[in-house]
């Protein structure tokens, strides 16, 4: 799987965690009008016509209110996978359609994302707006002229900027020096799930051991595979993406960002470097594949489904869960498991380290200060105003309290003087019902807004007791949070597919993926070392320090830009 395919996975799947498990509590109050208005609900309008000649009541200097006449607009997401959940189909939009009077009709990819935009680029037949990576395919459309910069909108519509911060703004600017991307999931402060679960009632019965080294961690799991035959003694989630595996070489580098594997690049000195030569990301594959080979890990890493691992971890036949974002799963499984037992489920650890490096300086995952993928708005919308204007009011407190947590009422009743949400007694009693919200509403989670959602739930799971709290945001706040790298340097560095660079990118990773797959399988720690020695050739031989050149001047535009140069 290429590491792209694998970003977008690992990220849905934290995403989907970070928003799915969450507790509550509350009384009721009014917004306040300033809230209102940092939201882009003011009164102001003017007739006039947009750069692409069509009327809107929002240009020159006007403000368009939302929910003052009816808008509607096309979306695509520009991924195989995706398939848009009908717009008002869930509590949370349908309350959008009726009391904003927004609509969003979609246009699929049909499971073939690739050929449905060349097509709509060929025939000239764009969507209003496009969620897609950030990247190539953007700055594709960019050159082509086809999308709508939204400097104009950032000061009329305040919420990206205010939320996102100069800094992030400028990380977005593609070469003309103009902002065409609206970011999803994008934060000024640390995030993300990737870590270690543990099973509790295993780890009890061998004593409570010491799980602080990667010796640890290896001498436990032999004691869970003599103690317990019938369970799985570490399992990596969708190792075949490398998720499980790439927390094992975290262990092996203090400082070390996980994210320089999937570029297939770490930083060597002022430079990029092959990851084939790194000694952080060798050693950690020695010491997958010894857990491998000595069947300390799932035999069938790389070809298990979700549905697989899912019911190992719920039915308890897990020992040691790792993961890009365990949380999720994690948390499903300690539900299950303590319905009959209060002393079972599952826990989370610190990272573990290998011995002689300091754990505080281990970082099991990353997050980046421009989060997931990006909306940007064609040149085919009508209004692309009103639709920065709704995409921007979707991204502040109030769009993320309704999408998040539903129609104030149920789950929430207020907001307090920061804005963040009052819950209701049923955000703990009725924890089934907001999973399954925020299920419906994950696939529609285009502008997240880490840093609210994220600081809402904190705020008031910190009033709680530990037994009433969360699971998962438990962890987040304890652990996770704290042991995620900031991987902002390393995002855009991926040349345009059809570009030298880009076809040199794509046999890398293949390269990468084959190489990865017989590493875990090797006989030995001096044949896992030998693969890696001859993936570095093949990849040389197929251009990669041409590729290198060019993920390095990208690399460095990103460390100067976020030092503010």
């Amino acid at each position: 799987m290429t590491s792209t395919k694998k970003s977008l996975l690992t990220m849905f799947t934290a995403v989907f965690a970070a928003v799915a498990v969450l507790s509550a509590c509350g009384s009721g109050s009014e917004e306040s009008a300033t809230e209102g208005q940092s939201e882009g609900n003011t009164e102001t309008k003017t007739e006039t016509k947009t750069e692409n000649g069509a009327s809107s009541d929002a240009a020159a200097g006007g403000v368009f209110q939302l929910g003052s006449e009816p808008l509607e607009f096309t979306f695509y997401g520009h991924y195989d996978w995706y398939t848009m959940p009908e717009w008002g189909g869930d509590d949370s939009t349908a309350w959008i359609k009726e009391n904003k009077k927004v609509n969003v009709v979609p246009v699929h990819s049909g499971g073939n994302a690739k050929q449905k935009f060349n097509t709509m680029i060929a025939s000239n037949d764009l969507p209003d707006v496009m969620w897609m990576d950030r990247g190539a395919d953007v700055e594709k459309l960019r050159a082509a002229g086809m999308l709508v910069p939204y400097d104009d909108y950032l000061d009329k519509y305040p919420n990206l900027k205010e939320w996102l911060g100069e800094a992030g703004l400028n990380m977005l600017r593609s070469p003309d020096g103009k902002i065409y991307q609206f970011p999803n999931w994008y934060t000024n402060q640390p995030n993300g799930n990737a870590g270690y679960v543990v099973n509790k009632k295993i780890y009890e019965e061998l004593g409570s051991p010491k799980l602080e080294t990667t010796d640890d961690l290896y001498n436990y799991l032999l004691q869970v595979k003599e103690k317990f035959p019938d369970v799985v003694p570490f399992e990596p989630h969708l190792a075949k993406d490398g998720q499980g595996l790439d927390v094992l070489v975290s262990a092996f580098g203090e400082n070390f960002v996980t994210a320089q594997i999937g570029q297939r690049a770490a930083v060597n000195g002022g430079e990029l470097g092959s990851i084939f030569t790194n000694e952080v990301f060798r050693e950690g594959t020695q010491y997958a594949s010894k857990l491998f080979r000595e069947k300390l890990m799932t035999q069938d890493a790389l070809t298990q489904t979700v549905d697989q691992i899912t019911e190992k971890i719920v039915t308890g036949r897990v020992a040691v869960f790792a993961s890009a974002s365990p949380t999720e799963l994690g948390m499903k499984g300690h539900i299950e498991l303590t319905k009959n037992d209060p002393n079972a489920g599952y826990f989370m650890i610190w990272p573990v380290a290998k011995p002689g490096l300091d754990q505080k300086k281990i970082f099991s995952g990353t997050y980046t200060q421009l989060g997931w993928n990006v909306s940007v708005i064609t040149k085919a919308a009508e209004d692309p105003e009103k639709i920065f204007a709704f995409l921007d009011w979707y991204t502040g407190p109030e769009g993320q309290r309704v999408l998040m947590w539903g129609p104030e009422g149920k789950y929430w009743n207020g907001v307090e003087g920061d804005g963040t949400p009052k819950f209701t007694e049923a955000y703990v009693s009725d924890t089934a019902g907001l999973i399954d919200l925020q299920s419906k509403t994950v696939n529609l989670m285009w502008n997240g807004n880490t840093v609210y959602v994220d600081q809402s739930k904190a705020k008031y799971e910190s009033t709680l007791p530990p037994e009433q709290r969360n699971w998962a945001t438990n962890y987040q706040y304890e652990i996770t949070w704290k042991t995620q790298a900031n991987a902002t340097e390393f995002i855009n560095l991926s040349p345009a597919p059809d570009s030298e660079e880009g076809i040199i990118q794509q046999r890398v990773n293949d390269i990468f993926t084959e190489a990865r797959a017989k590493a875990l399988y090797a006989k030995s720690d001096a044949e896992v070392l030998a693969i890696l020695d001859q993936a570095d050739k093949d990849a040389q031989d197929a251009g990669h320090a041409k590729l290198l050149a060019y993920q390095t001047q990208k690399w460095q535009e990103n460390v100067a830009r976020m030092k503010g140069n």
